[in-house]
């Protein structure tokens, strides 16, 4: 059989996804309004930053209010949770359920040291009786659909990643596995290895979708293709070019133009500014304005500048400078 195109729709544990291209969780960026922009872009399934479920268990306070806020309108959003107690996490899944969540994913590949030395992230690849465990109390204290990010192994050559995909399908009643093909110990570099992905999609009774390397359109249409995944997942390819979803999808062909990246910024600005706060937002959308201002050329003394803006209203004067130039009438 040919494979689906990736705006026909999907299903995950009885979540019916409108097209086959995801928003993957980004570490420290992935909030509400970050999701909100992926599914204007046209992504079917947008995944939180990877939220602590013992932050959630003891109540903290930034993680309740923050981290845990859902966007009417970004669904169907699956809130990613990391932590390697069950109970915890059982604990964690039944509050994020209670906060609308249509599914949970599980990171059990965040490379991070500071995660790993906990027992959780990627340390979970080789503690396959713990992964299952955590995953079973999620699904159980949720009763929502549960997935797992995966990598194929802590060290290059390792493929436990692979098998304990099938352990928490079989065992754990995971409903989908997001993959990358990519061992935890070399983070983005390297080449991620289809060939393990498309193994993996031949030989597991769940759907798969795939990430790692899905830089551009090209690249993901040529992955998409190769392994024959269930869907993909867009994660660093799409900061600054949420139009990488509408391109994927038959919205649009040509790359934004500067006026469209520029007003697009001035969305995202807007919206930090009603997350955080007007102060906060400042501190906390310096690591956001490389990935737009990058795109229309910008010289790097206005990037410097940028970094050193101290309030939004700084950093639009600062961003003044390129509305002036022709490219972006």
């Amino acid at each position: 059989m040919p494979q689906p195109a990736l705006t026909e729709p999907f299903e995950i544990g009885g979540i019916q996804v409108p097209n086959r291209v995801v928003l993957a969780p980004l570490a420290g960026i992935g909030n509400w309004f970050v999701r909100l922009q992926a599914r204007r872009f046209g992504a079917g399934l947008v995944v939180s930053e990877m939220v602590s479920s013992f932050a959630i268990h003891y109540r903290n306070e930034k993680t309740m209010n923050e981290l845990l806020r859902i966007h009417p309108e970004e669904g169907p959003v699956s809130i990613q949770l990391f932590g390697q107690d069950p109970e915890i996490m059982r604990s964690a899944a039944a509050t994020v359920a209670e906060r609308g969540a249509d599914l949970i994913d599980l990171n059990m590949g965040c490379p991070v040291p500071k995660v790993c030395k906990t027992g959780a992230g990627a340390a979970l690849i080789k503690d396959p009786a713990t992964a299952v465990a955590v995953a079973k109390a999620a699904r159980e204290g949720s009763g929502l659909p549960v997935t797992v990010k995966l990598r194929s192994g802590q060290r290059p050559g390792e493929t436990d990643g692979y098998e304990l995909a099938h352990r928490l399908v079989q065992d754990a009643g995971v409903s989908a596995i997001g993959f990358h093909p990519r061992s935890a110990a070399v983070h983005h570099k390297g080449v991620p290895d289809y060939d393990l992905a498309a193994k993996l999609v031949a030989s597991l009774p769940a759907p798969v979708i795939l990430t790692g390397g899905l830089s551009d359109r090209t690249a993901v249409l040529r992955a998409y293709e190769r392994t024959g995944a269930a869907a993909v997942m867009l994660a660093r390819g799409s900061l600054g070019n949420p139009w990488l979803f509408a391109q994927l999808l038959g919205g649009r062909d040509a790359d934004a133009t500067t006026a469209e990246i520029l007003a697009e910024l001035d969305w995202v600005m807007d919206r930090a500014a009603e997350h955080l706060g007007p102060q906060r937002a400042a501190r906390y959308l310096r690591q956001f304005y490389p990935w737009y201002v990058s795109r229309v050329g910008a010289p790097k003394t206005l990037q410097q500048d940028l970094q050193q803006t101290a309030s939004l209203g700084d950093a639009r004067a600062v961003l003044a400078g390129l509305r002036r130039l022709p490219s972006a009438a």
